[in-house]
């Protein structure tokens, strides 16, 4: 098994080259086809229409919009020449949450940016990583944020609690696993835990990774009732110097809201690495 196409996010954001590179990467390394999506933030028309003078002002963001992104297709082409790297530029008119997930179905991974708080070109749409993860139905790559980002996957650690979501994750995560140097599995225990009886041991599935090649390392760890289970997973994949965390994706959509898990919402805010998600 491996990543025939990628597909990566690009928009105006700082963050935008890197996580270009790091896509050029992967699609070099699983010799696959890059696909690069350009959708930025695009204001409602109706809004402006109601107070005079901002139809000058839309047409204005338009023409910006239309500028910045020639230039990074102009970027984009150059680096897939330089990369030695098959690809196809998009450019999706519209709101965000409704154009990019019909071509995101389309790739065998996604790779997106986390949110930014601090740089609002990084504004594409109202919790638009959250509603890529939960309606694509694909492996979404999550690329931090902020520091200096490497193209993951010499050491993984996956998140492990017996459930469809990590056991999705886990076999959505297989190019990467069979390509590590290292793998370890981790399961997190905490004294008020009740876990189901018919839960899958982390050697268990671990047998199961290994027949394809990997070479896995299955952990343990016990907390305390108070220590969210993202901050100690976050923890261990610095104390081991894992490059990436593969792990399910927790959530629900309730009307125009997508509700994330603890574990889930915690990664999504403070990761350090790069984050598999699968739902």
């Amino acid at each position: 098994m491996s990543y025939k196409s990628i597909l990566v996010h690009l928009d105006t954001s700082v963050r935008a080259h890197p996580r270009l590179e790091i896509a050029l990467q992967l699609a070099h390394r699983f010799h696959a086809r890059l696909i690069g999506l350009f959708s930025t933030y695009v204001p409602p028309r109706h809004a402006f229409f109601v107070m005079a003078g901002t139809a000058e002002y839309y047409a204005e963001h338009e023409r910006q919009r239309h500028e910045r992104a020639g230039s990074l297709e102009r970027l984009f082409h150059a680096e897939l020449a330089r990369a030695k790297v098959e690809g196809q530029w998009i450019t999706a008119d519209g709101y965000a949450n409704d154009i990019v997930p019909p071509y995101a179905r389309l790739a065998d991974l996604i790779v997106l940016g986390q949110t930014d708080p601090v740089d609002p070109e990084a504004f594409v749409a109202e919790q638009f990583v959250e509603h890529v993860v939960l309606s694509t139905g694909r492996p979404v790559l999550l690329v931090p944020s902020s520091g200096r980002v490497t193209p993951p996957g010499r050491h993984v650690l996956i998140a492990w609690d017996g459930s469809r979501e990590a056991t999705r994750a886990i076999h959505d995560a297989l190019p990467f696993l069979t390509h590590a140097a290292k793998v370890s599995l981790l399961t997190v225990h905490s004294p008020s835990d009740q876990p189901p009886r018919d839960r899958i041991p982390g050697a268990n599935i671990g047998l199961t990774i290994a027949r394809h090649g990997v070479k896995i390392d299955v952990r343990e760890l016990t907390i305390e009732n108070d220590t969210p289970v993202g901050d100690a997973l976050l923890s261990q994949a610095s104390e081991l110097g894992c490059d990436l965390i593969v792990m399910g994706a927790y959530a629900h959509s309730r009307l125009h809201e997508v509700v994330l898990g603890g574990t889930t919402r915690t990664m999504l805010e403070s990761m350090t690495v790069p984050v598999l998600l699968s739902h």
